[in-house]
């Protein structure tokens, strides 16, 4: 199971495309990366992922999953080496409540922050500081990672914030992380990014600037665009 070619539809300052590029590279899965143009979509995006037309695509078998939980499953279920759902149902079912957590209360307060201004973004900003303080709060007990001594499934889900964080933070002028107010969270990151397969596959923080102020300025001018 699982021996057929692998290729992901991706772009390199998508989150959740790194989501999936941990989760493959954690299992040690070879695959082919299909750099898409955001802008100006290919006919192989459209054609495996026509209802979102969203990064990722996972394609495996002749087959495509949309979706960076959704893919992140899947390879866990057809690739059986170093799990990244835990075992135990309660477990995993408390892993995948966290990992909505992240991307409903905090992930998407700091996309709307980056994108919005004035009273709006306060409101973002604070929405985020108390998820985050939430997040805190759960680390406190936890050991290096959520799951233990190594990377799992929330982990993954929550690493954009090693690179994506501060980066949103400068470019939208607003702050939400302080390492003070949140020692277990910047233990946590730090343990993160010392991992080799998240430190190989960072993408470029100047790039990353120049990409979001992009992204901030278009939003701005397109109010109906959130």
């Amino acid at each position: 199971m699982g021996s057929e070619e692998v290729k992901l539809l991706g772009a390199w300052a998508s989150p959740f495309v790194h989501r999936v590029e941990w989760a493959l590279k954690l299992k040690g899965i070879v695959y082919e990366d299909v750099e898409e143009n955001l802008f100006n979509k290919s006919p192989l995006l459209l054609k495996y992922n026509p209802i979102h037309t969203k990064v990722p695509v996972l394609l495996h078998a002749g087959k495509s999953i949309s979706e960076s939980l959704v893919i992140i499953e899947y390879i866990d279920e057809t690739w059986k080496q170093n799990p990244i759902l835990p075992e135990d149902p309660f477990e995993r079912a408390n892993a995948r409540f966290w990992a909505k957590f992240v991307d409903e209360e905090f992930m998407e307060a700091i996309r709307q922050a980056l994108i919005s201004e004035g009273e709006q973004q306060e409101k973002e900003v604070k929405q985020a500081i108390e998820a985050l303080e939430i997040i805190e709060g759960e680390l406190k007990s936890k050991q290096k990672f959520f799951g233990g001594e190594k990377i799992g499934f929330v982990d993954i889900v929550l690493g954009w914030v090693t690179a994506w964080l501060e980066v949103v933070e400068e470019v939208a002028g607003i702050k939400v992380f302080d390492s003070q107010k949140f020692p277990s969270f910047n233990n946590w990151m730090e343990n993160f990014v010392e991992t080799p397969i998240i430190k190989d596959k960072l993408p470029s923080r100047d790039k990353l600037v120049l990409y979001f102020h992009k992204i901030r300025e278009f939003s701005l001018a397109s109010p109906t665009i959130k």
